[in-house]
């Protein structure tokens, strides 16, 4: 009757406290679906315990591999040549294709070279140029024609690898990266992720975790092969200050990083290098990094690249003495480590049923994949060896893992990426002399970007199957993902994480069917029988 036609006062009080009623009535009710409502909120959801995660992700594991353009692993994914005494690879019916490279651009480039195929026998490459300022040149203005002349290693040797004069045009396919191939058509993977901004590994490793490069002590410096930091923003590799293993010169970071984040929430995490362990210590106590293997291009490696540890660019995070954690129930939480530990330190944790919330994982240097040290064979027994053994933690059905890498090394690849980014710092020359475009007012100089085109896989059971992402992401989609996962919130300080993409879309957090587990033969790729 109340919402009918109102006649008189006696109805009118009537009605007013017939819907009072049913206010609170609907009251109680919502506030008992939220109470029980299932952990498949998106992120951002409000109402959760501090420290608790948003999605059913409750442990992340970040592998970062090393220098690997898109194009140069997936340029023709997903058809492989599959030549005889290959290991082949057939995609399944329905995989869907990649923005990668076909008709002109394999056969009429503008590059002054064709795309080619690598053999699998010709696994080991060498090192390409990857500076910041090289890569730009080699974009020339967004025509992508100049890889050749500013990017190319150029003939010669690495070691005992041969060098031809257009590598850098070189890509594998499925019979060689055998197993991020069978890794995408099982999971997912984008074909629109890039690197923060252009340059090399250090900047990537601060992007993860930090979505920032400036802030460096020194604040300007130059070697003969080209500018290193420019008006404080690190644009090259140099080593961090806060570490015994560094070379010369150093660096320090200011600012602040997702492991502080984590740490203001109470969230377990840790990063997790081979060869972090020290093989020895000086008379004086300083850590000695000696672990080492040999190479892909014939000479021993250290297995830990002190320019690959983000962490150790920061006072609040750094271990300069590579301290081991004081217990294993310790790793994770804040000791004398300082979160940062040993790769063995890892698997230590997961045999024990307490793996850290956020895991980075880092190859030992023969193993990830940086050419010129180590090549995708040596690669592939890492990721497949690691992610079969995570498949088998209990802790898997709650587990995502991500697949990504931390520069191009100044392979080719034929997308143009947004520049989300201006600079006009005198390292920059995207655009002309000393420009990326124009810098806003007050943009911190020498971060043009996005960059190139890296791959990013996800792997977990709540991964979509047999899916391609296109929506635009970068490095700091993964520090994004943590941030909102965890209810971190933002660093700040024009940090790229305010810009980032999100990586959700390669998600399936709903009651749909789960992907199965993916066991690879770690020597060929290929599933496990």
């Amino acid at each position: 009757m109340c919402f009918g036609r109102l006649t008189g006062a006696g109805t009118f009080r009537r009605c007013k406290a017939l819907l009072k009623r049913i206010a609170r009535a609907a009251a109680v009710t919502i506030a008992a679906l939220v109470a029980v409502a299932p952990a498949t909120q998106p992120v951002g959801s409000q109402g959760l315990e501090s420290g608790s995660p948003v999605t059913p992700v409750r442990y992340l594991v970040v592998i970062f591999q090393e220098n690997v353009s898109f194009d140069h692993y997936f340029a023709t994914y997903p058809y492989a040549a599959n030549p005889a005494g290959e290991p082949r690879f057939e995609p399944a019916s329905g995989t869907p294709t990649v923005n990668g490279l076909s008709g002109a651009l394999l056969s009429a480039n503008p590059n002054s070279a064709n795309p080619f195929r690598f053999a699998r026998s010709h696994a080991a490459t060498c090192d390409q140029n990857h500076r910041y300022t090289a890569e730009q040149l080699a974009y020339d203005h967004g025509l992508m024609d100049r890889f050749v002349e500013f990017t190319n290693h150029g003939a010669g040797m690495q070691g005992s690898t041969p060098c031809g004069p257009n590598d850098v045009m070189g890509y594998f396919d499925g019979n060689t990266v055998t197993a991020v191939w069978n890794y995408a058509q099982h999971f997912a993977m984008s074909d629109n992720n890039f690197d923060t901004m252009f340059g090399s590994s250090t900047p990537g490793a601060l992007h993860l975790i930090a979505g920032e490069t400036h802030g460096a002590t020194p604040a300007n410096y130059v070697e003969p092969a080209g500018i290193d930091a420019v008006d404080g923003t690190l644009v090259y590799d140099i080593d961090p200050l806060l570490d015994d293993c560094s070379g010369s010169p150093r660096v320090n970071m200011t600012g602040r990083t997702v492991g502080d984040l984590l740490n203001d929430k109470g969230v377990t995490w840790g990063w997790f290098e081979g060869g972090f362990r020290p093989t020895s210590r000086t008379p004086g106590g300083a850590a000695v990094c000696g672990a080492q293997h040999r190479g892909s291009f014939g000479l021993p490696t250290p297995d830990y690249m002190p320019h690959h540890e983000p962490f150790q660019y920061f006072q609040s995070t750094a271990n300069p003495h590579h301290l081991p954690p004081t217990a294993v129930r310790m790793i994770g939480k804040t000791d004398q480590a300082s979160h940062q530990y040993d790769l063995d330190d890892f698997w230590a944790a997961a045999q024990t049923g307490s793996l850290p919330s956020v895991s980075f994982l880092k190859a030992p240097a023969y193993q990830d994949g940086h050419a010129g040290y180590s090549d995708p064979l040596a690669e592939q027994v890492f990721l497949a060896e690691t992610i079969n053994r995570l498949q088998r933690t209990r802790e898997w059905s709650a587990m995502a893992v991500i697949v990504t890498y931390d520069d191009s090394d100044g392979w080719y690849d034929h997308v143009m990426p947004p520049i989300v980014n201006r600079s006009d710092s005198p390292a920059d020359a995207l655009t002309g002399p000393g420009s990326c475009g124009p810098a806003a007012v007050g943009a911190y100089p020498g971060r043009c970007g996005y960059g190139p085109r890296l791959p990013l896989l996800v792997i977990a059971s709540f991964a979509k199957m047999n899916f391609v992402d296109h929506a635009v992401t970068d490095q700091t989609s993964i520090l994004r993902f943590i941030e909102d996962n965890w209810r971190l919130g933002r660093l700040g300080d024009q940090s790229f994480d305010a810009l980032a993409g999100s990586i959700e879309g390669m998600f399936s957090f709903g009651r749909g069917p789960r992907a199965p587990r993916l066991f690879l033969d770690p020597a060929t790729g290929e599933p496990a029988r």
